[in-house]
């Protein structure tokens, strides 16, 4: 009995060794690896939220250009097709270019097929000299509403004198029909529609 005495002793530490390594080593363990694993997770979060916050902060440096950016696209392709402010447009750039502006006809305006805009295709009659007229077509390309010249024909203006089978010309002036597309971003343009009523104005 005395001889088996050591080793059921040491059978038992050994037991007592396992069950300790069970009961308290592996659960360690399994938290150290999961502590590691949400480490590793929480860092890499960090590191997508600075990301998100240097994009955010980017951003907010940029937000007054940006604003105005929007603003300036809104004015060149407003919600509603806005004849009374076209006609302004076309008066104040008739005037500059020393033209006058005497039939501004525009149609109903019409949704692009790209679905994303409508267009208002305007028949537009001036009379002026040459450089009068060439300075209005540049003063179309600056309107605050975004404005594109699809055709474009001059003839002879002013006033003629007949004598006989004679015909002669006594003005320089000149008379060009335009037709220019202008555009908003009412896609329900028209009478009635959603956000307002477009009707048009004709002969102006």
């Amino acid at each position: 009995m005395n001889r088996r005495a050591p080793i059921l002793v040491g059978v038992a530490s050994v037991v007592l060794v396992v069950v300790a390594v069970f009961l308290l080593v592996l659960p360690k363990s399994a938290e150290i690896a999961k502590t590691e694993e949400d480490l590793v997770a929480a860092q890499q979060q960090e590191s997508s939220l600075r990301v998100q916050l240097a994009a955010l902060q980017e951003a907010q440096a940029e937000a007054p250009q940006t604003k105005r950016a929007i603003q300036r696209v809104e004015t060149q392709v407003p919600s509603t097709a806005d004849e009374p402010a076209l006609i302004r447009f076309l008066r104040d750039a008739a005037d500059r270019a020393a033209v006058d502006l005497f039939q501004f006809s525009p149609n109903a305006p019409a949704p692009d097929p790209s679905g994303q805009f409508s267009t208002i295709s305007t028949s537009v009659n001036v009379t002026g000299s040459y450089f009068a007229l060439d300075e209005f077509l540049f003063r179309l390309e600056s309107l605050p509403r975004a404005a594109k010249v699809t055709n474009v024909s001059v003839s002879p203006g002013g006033t003629t004198d007949t004598t006989g089978t004679s015909t002669t010309t006594t003005s320089s002036q000149l008379s060009m029909q335009l037709t220019v597309e202008f555009y908003t971003s009412d896609l329900s343009a028209g009478p009635g529609s959603v956000p307002g009523p477009t009707t048009s104005t004709t002969g102006a």
